[in-house]
C-alpha cells in the first residue's frame, strides 16, 4: 500500500479551503446575502470538528491532523496579520477630526448601545451555568469582551458591501466610513484594556515606550526611501510590532494593527495597496477561515450554542439600531437614514473573528463562546444586504421625489 506523505495531506486540505466556498460561492449564487469571505467562514465552520468533525471523524481526523493543522495555522497568523496591517494603513481619521461633532455622537452611539446590550447578553449567559468564560477570563473581562463583540464593524467587509451597492465614494457611503473607522481604533483600544496583565506591567510598559519612540522613526524612516522599499520595511515592521505586542502580553494581533495605524497611506501606491489587500484576501485568508473553523465547539450541545447565537445575534442587531437611530434623532437625519445605516454597521465577519479569536487564544472566553460569537458574526453579516438594499432604492426614491 502506497503511504500518503504530509504534503500530499496538506495540499488536500488546500483543495478543500480553496473548491468548497468557491464552489457553492459561484453554483449557489450567495453574493447578494454572503459574500465569498462570508462563504469562507462558513465553510470553516464545516469543515471544523463541530460538522465535519462529528459525522466523517475519520476523514477529519486524516485530512486535518495536527501536524496538517500546525502548518495551516502558521500561513493564517501571518495572513491576518498583513490584514490587520493593510487595514491600519488605510484608516484615516482626518475627515472625522474635521467633523468630530457628528462622528463623534454617531461612532460613540453606534458602538456604546450594543456594547451595552451586549454585556446584558453575556451575563445572562454567564447566569446559565459554566461553559461561557475562559480559565483566565475575570468575570469583568467576559463580560465586556462579549459586549464588544456584539459592536464591532467590520470595516473591510463594510467597505466591499458598499461598493457592491454603488455607495462608497459617495457622501453616504464617505460618512459610514468615518463612523467605522472611529469605532475601529475604539475597538483595539478596549482590547488592549481587556488584554492587560497586571503581572506584565512592566512588559507592557516597555512595549508602548518602545512603541512610541521605533514609531517615530518609521516614520522618519519612510518618506526617505523608495516606495519599493517601504514594502519590505513595513512587513519587517509588522513582524517586529506583532513580536513585541506578543511578548508584551497584548497579543501579536494588536501589534500588527498598532504597526498599520502609524503608517501613512500616502506612503504606498493607493493602486498597489487595494491589489495587495485583494491578494491577501484571495490567496492567504481562507486559511484563517479555516484554522477558524477548526476552533468551533459544541461541547455545552448544539441547542444551547445556537441559543446563545441567538441571543447575541438579537442583542447585537438591535443595540445597533437602537444607537443609530438615537444619533439619528440627536443629529437631526432625514428619514430612512438611521435604518439604512443601522445595518450596514451590522457587518461583523472578519473583525469581529479576529477579535473573538483573541480572546480565545487569552482564555477569556471558551470554544463554546467563541463558537456562538462566530456564528452571531455570520448571520449579522448576512442580514445587511438584503436588509440594506430596500431601504437605499426607498431612499434614492425620496430623495428624487424631493429634488
Amino acid at each position: 500500500m502506497v503511504q500518503i506523505t504530509l504534503t500530499e495531506v496538506y495540499l488536500i486540505a488546500m483543495i478543500l479551503i480553496f473548491a468548497v466556498p468557491f464552489l457553492i460561492w459561484r453554483l449557489f449564487r450567495t453574493e447578494y446575502y454572503a459574500p465569498l469571505a462570508v462563504v469562507q467562514i462558513i465553510c470553516g465552520i464545516l469543515l471544523g470538528p463541530g460538522i465535519m468533525g462529528a459525522f466523517f471523524p475519520d476523514y477529519y481526523a486524516f485530512v486535518f491532523r495536527p501536524e496538517v493543522i500546525g502548518a495551516l495555522n502558521g500561513v493564517a497568523w501571518w495572513a491576518v496579520m498583513i490584514f490587520v496591517w493593510v487595514a491600519g494603513i488605510e484608516l484615516d481619521l482626518s475627515e472625522a477630526w474635521q467633523k468630530r461633532r457628528e462622528t463623534g455622537v454617531t461612532a460613540g452611539l453606534a458602538l456604546i448601545v450594543p456594547l451595552i446590550f451586549g454585556s446584558v447578553a453575556a451575563a445572562i449567559l454567564l447566569q446559565t451555568g459554566s461553559g461561557w468564560a475562559g480559565e483566565k477570563g475575570q468575570y469583568w473581562q467576559v463580560i465586556v469582551g462579549i459586549g464588544m463583540a456584539c459592536a464591532v464593524t467590520a470595516l473591510p467587509i463594510l467597505i466591499l458591501f458598499m461598493e457592491k451597492l454603488e455607495i462608497l465614494r459617495q457622501p453616504l457611503g464617505q460618512r459610514i466610513l468615518r463612523y467605522a473607522s472611529l469605532d475601529d481604533v475604539v475597538i483595539w483600544g478596549v482590547l488592549a484594556v481587556i488584554l492587560l496583565d497586571w503581572q506584565r506591567m512592566g512588559r507592557q510598559g516597555a512595549f508602548l515606550a518602545g512603541f512610541a519612540v521605533a514609531a517615530y522613526l518609521i516614520r522618519r524612516l519612510m518618506p526617505k526611501i523608495a516606495e519599493s522599499d517601504r514594502w519590505y520595511v513595513g512587513l519587517i515592521w509588522l513582524a517586529v510590532c506583532g513580536l513585541a505586542a506578543d511578548w508584551a502580553g497584548l497579543h501579536y494581533m494588536v501589534g500588527a494593527f498598532l504597526s498599520g495605524v502609524v503608517l501613512d497611506a500616502k506612503y504606498f501606491d493607493q493602486k498597489r495597496m487595494d491589489y495587495f489587500r485583494a491578494t491577501v484576501l484571495l490567496a492567504m485568508m481562507p486559511v484563517f477561515f479555516l484554522s477558524t473553523g477548526l476552533r468551533t465547539n459544541w461541547d455545552v450541545g448544539g441547542v444551547i450554542v445556537f441559543g446563545a447565537a441567538a441571543l447575541l445575534l438579537v442583542a447585537s442587531v438591535t443595540g445597533k439600531l437602537a444607537g443609530i437611530h438615537l444619533a439619528g434623532r440627536l443629529l437631526k437625519w432625514e428619514k430612512g437614514e438611521a435604518s439604512m445605516i443601522g445595518w450596514l454597521l451590522q457587518t461583523k465577519a472578519l473583525i469581529m473573528i479576529i477579535f473573538a479569536n483573541i480572546l480565545l487564544d487569552k482564555d477569556i472566553i471558551t470554544n463554546q463562546t467563541f463558537t456562538a460569537l462566530l456564528l452571531m458574526a455570520v448571520g449579522s453579516t448576512m442580514l445587511t444586504i438584503p436588509m440594506v438594499t430596500p431601504k437605499l432604492k426607498a431612499l434614492k426614491m425620496m430623495v428624487s421625489r424631493s429634488s
